[in-house]
């Protein structure tokens, strides 16, 4: 793994991002994370998020600290990350079924008690879409971001080539096994939009 390269896991929510930041870490990435938001039922292994991430539009300290390590970035903060040297990034950038994005977090909000309709599926799957169309534009014109499109869905069908493409993409070096180890369909509830996940 190249030490000089900050590794981002993005996507939109609920893409499966903290299962790729929980492989990363079984295959010996060190991780950049503060454990504010810890586990619990929608994400029993944790969310692996790092609170600052949420003000880099004004904050870049950080990323002094992030080379050789990984950190989670949600698609629409990583367009905001700095474009030019020093910094060099490896997006591992996570896509799932739109159907089911919408139905985790449809379920996700239920269980925290908040209302889970206020935006129709059909509005947010118009803002998702455009949103990743931008998100693709942005990255095409990026020369400091090389970034690596993963199936959330075809990783759980064929975790060991997934986990090598990525072992691949970073450089090499990284515990595969362990990183297959991670996949575990048990957490896989919301095939196809179906509910139940």
């Amino acid at each position: 793994m190249d030490r000089d390269v900050i590794t981002v896991v993005s996507g939109l929510p609920r893409s499966g991002t903290s299962m790729m930041m929980s492989m990363l870490e079984a295959g010996g990435v060190p991780i950049l994370t503060d454990n504010v938001r810890t586990a619990d039922e929608d994400n029993p292994k944790g969310y692996y998020e790092f609170e600052r991430v949420k003000q880099i539009e004004h904050d870049w300290a950080w990323l002094a600290d992030a080379p050789g390590k990984a950190v989670k970035i949600i698609s629409e903060l990583l367009m905001r990350l700095p474009e030019a040297a020093p910094y060099r990034f490896k997006v591992i950038f996570m896509r799932r079924h739109m159907a089911e994005i919408l139905a985790s977090q449809r379920q996700m909000l239920l269980r925290r008690g908040e209302p889970a309709d206020a935006v129709s599926d059909e509005q947010l799957t118009l803002l998702f879409t455009k949103h990743l169309k931008r998100f693709d534009a942005w990255a095409a014109r990026q020369p400091n971001i090389a970034i690596l499109y993963v199936s959330y869905n075809a990783m759980l069908e064929a975790p060991r080539d997934h986990a090598e493409q990525v072992n691949r993409f970073l450089g090499g070096g990284l515990d595969a096994e362990k990183m297959i180890a991670v996949v575990d369909k048990a957490f896989y509830r919301q095939r196809n939009g179906a509910h139940g996940k």
